[in-house]
C-alpha cells in the first residue's frame, strides 16, 4: 500500500483550483463514491472551494448508488445538501439535452469506473462529451484509479454493429484505462469534439490495483461491493445474458453463479480441464433473494482469484459459456432483450461486443482460435491507447 503521495483527481483539481472553478457555472456529475480519502462528497468540495455549482447530473444506479441494474430508472430530483437539481441521466435520457447544457459552462465528471467495457459509466461520459461538444460546454474530468489495473487488456474490440449503451466506443472488455484516460481516447480516436480537461491522479501507476492506492473502495454500484468484485466483472458479466445466476440477490455479486439446475461435477470437471490460472472455483449452493432464481437453492460456485496477474477474466466468462451450452443444453438459455435499451438484439451480442461471436461461441469453436484471430484489433487497440495514457 503506498497511501504516501497519492491523490485523486478530485483533491487535484482542488490543491490549486482554476479561475473558471469560481467564476464558470458548474455541473458536476457524480454518485456517492465521489469522495476523497477522507470521504468528503466532491460536490461539497466544490461548494466549498467557492465553486459555483448549479445542477448536478447522475449516472446509472442514481446519485447515492441504490438503484439496481438494467432499465432500473431514476427520476429527476433535488439535493438538499447542495440545494441544486439531479439531472438523471439513466432514466427519461440517457444524455444531457441543450436545455439542461444551457444552465452550467463546465461539467465536471467524477465517477469510479471499473475497467471494463460494459460498465455503462464510461458510456455516460462519452455521451456527455458528446453533446457538451455540440453545445460548448467545458468538460473536465476529475480522474481516479482504474481498480483491476492498467496493463491488462483482454477480449475482442467492439464493432460497430454491437453499439449499444453497454457498449459505445471501440474497446475491448477490459480495457486497461482510467476514467480521464478513456475520456482521452473517446475525443482523439472517436471524433468527439469538445474542449476537455483531465486532471491526474498523483502517485498511480498502471500497475497498480486497487489496494495498492492507500485509497478505501466506496462502491459506486449496488452490486459493485468491494474491488475484487470488479476483478471477476469483465468475464462474469457475461451471465447477465443468461438464465444463470450471476450472484445478484447475495452478497457476493459476480463472485458468486449458479442454477438450480448446474451440475457442480460436470462443470467443476469442464473448467478444471480448461487450465484456467490464477483462479480456483469453489462448489457452493446459494439461494438469491431477488433477480434469477429467487428464493430456489443454486447449485453453482465461488470464483476465488488466487494469482490477479495471471488471471484472466474474460476468458474465464467465455469458458463458463461455452461449458455450460455443452453441458446444459437442454435448460441453458440465453434471455431475449430488453437489455439495457436495446430491443433488438441479444442481450449476450452486445455484451460481447461482436454480433458473430456468440454463435461462434455455442458452436465450440475453440476459444485460442477466437482469441488469435482478434489479437491483431486487440494490439492495434493498445498502440492507439498508448497515445492517451497519462500514467507509467
Amino acid at each position: 500500500m503506498k497511501s504516501r503521495g497519492f491523490r485523486l483527481g478530485c483533491e487535484v483539481l482542488l490543491e490549486n483550483p482554476p479561475r473558471w472553478l469560481r467564476e464558470l457555472r458548474i455541473g458536476l456529475l457524480a454518485n456517492q463514491a465521489s469522495v476523497d480519502r477522507s470521504f468528503r462528497h466532491v460536490r461539497d468540495l466544490v461548494q466549498k472551494a467557492g465553486g459555483r455549482l448549479c445542477c448536478l447530473f447522475s449516472p446509472q444506479h442514481g446519485f447515492h448508488s441504490e438503484k439496481q441494474a438494467n432499465m432500473c430508472e431514476s427520476p429527476d430530483s433535488w439535493d438538499c445538501a447542495a440545494r441544486v437539481p439531479v439531472v438523471s441521466l439513466y432514466g427519461d435520457v440517457r444524455e444531457p439535452s441543450p436545455q439542461m447544457l444551457e444552465r452550467i459552462d463546465v461539467l465536471l465528471i467524477d465517477l469510479q469506473d471499473v475497467g471494463t467495457r460494459v460498465y455503462t459509466y464510461g458510456t455516460t461520459m462519452g455521451l456527455c462529451m458528446e453533446a457538451a461538444g455540440r453545445a460548448g460546454v467545458k468538460v473536465a474530468v476529475l480522474d481516479r484509479p482504474n481498480p483491476i489495473g492498467g496493463n491488462q487488456v483482454e477480449g475482442n474490440v467492439l464493432t460497430t454493429d454491437c453499439r449499444s449503451f453497454v457498449g459505445r466506443y471501440p474497446i475491448p472488455m477490459r480495457h486497461g484505462l482510467t476514467l480521464g484516460e478513456m475520456a482521452r481516447f473517446i475525443r482523439g480516436d472517436c471524433n468527439v469534439s469538445c474542449d476537455l480537461e483531465v486532471f491526474p491522479m498523483r502517485g498511480w501507476s498502471r500497475n497498480d490495483y486497487f489496494p495498492d492506492c492507500g485509497a478505501t473502495w466506496v462502491f459506486p454500484s449496488p452490486n459493485m461491493p468491494a474491488w475484487e468484485t470488479a476483478l471477476v466483472y469483465p468475464g462474469m458479466v457475461l451471465l447477465e445474458g443468461t438464465n444463470i445466476s450471476e450472484g445478484r440477490g447475495t452478497t457476493l455479486p459476480f463472485q458468486l453463479f449458479g442454477a438450480p439446475f448446474l451440475d457442480q461435477e460436470r462443470v467443476g470437471r469442464r473448467l478444471k480441464k480448461a487450465g484456467l490460472e490464477g483462479v480456483v472455483f469453489r462448489p457452493v449452493y446459494f439461494e438469491p433473494v431477488f433477480d434469477k432464481w429467487a428464493g430456489e437453492a443454486c447449485s453453482g460456485f465461488q470464483i476465488h482469484v488466487t494469482d490477479r496477474e495471471r488471471f484472466r477474466p474474460y476468458r474465464v466468462g467465455l469458458e463458463l459459456i461455452q461449458a455450460l451450452c455443452d453441458i446444459h443444453a437442454d435448460r441453458f438459455r440465453l434471455l431475449p432483450p430488453p437489455y439495457e435499451y436495446e430491443r433488438d438484439k441479444l442481450p449476450m451480442d452486445i455484451l460481447l461486443g461482436d454480433c458473430g461471436l456468440r454463435e461462434r461461441i455455442e458452436n465450440g469453436a475453440r476459444l485460442d482460435d477466437l482469441e488469435s484471430e482478434w489479437m491483431g484489433e486487440l494490439e492495434n487497440y493498445v498502440r492507439k491507447s498508448e497515445e492517451y495514457r497519462l500514467y507509467h
